[in-house]
C-alpha cells in the first residue's frame, strides 16, 4: 500500500473514477441493447433512438470511458444496421 499522501489521494481518486466509468459503460451497453431491439421492430422509432444513442456514444468517448475509434465503430455499425433494415 502506498504511504505518500499524493499516492493515497491518487488511489482514492482511481476508485471513484473506476466506479463512475463502470456506471457510464453499463449505461452505454444498455442503450446499445435497447436500440438494437428497437431496430428489429420499428424503424421510425429507431431513427429517433439513434440520435440519442449517438449523442451518448460521443459523450462517453469525450469523457474517455471508451476510445474514440470504438465510438466511431459503434456509430458506424448502428447506422449500417439501420440502413440495412430500411
Amino acid at each position: 500500500m502506498a504511504t505518500h499522501a499524493s499516492a493515497l489521494k491518487a488511489h482514492r481518486q482511481s476508485l471513484v473514477h473506476r466506479e463512475r466509468n463502470r456506471r457510464f459503460r453499463s449505461q452505454l451497453r444498455t442503450t446499445l441493447k435497447q436500440i438494437r431491439s428497437v431496430m428489429d421492430k420499428d424503424k421510425a422509432a429507431a431513427r429517433k433512438e439513434l440520435n440519442g444513442a449517438v449523442s451518448l456514444i460521443d459523450k462517453m468517448a469525450g469523457k474517455g470511458v471508451i476510445h474514440r475509434n470504438t465510438a466511431s465503430r459503434y456509430k458506424s455499425r448502428l447506422s449500417a444496421r439501420l440502413a440495412k433494415t430500411a
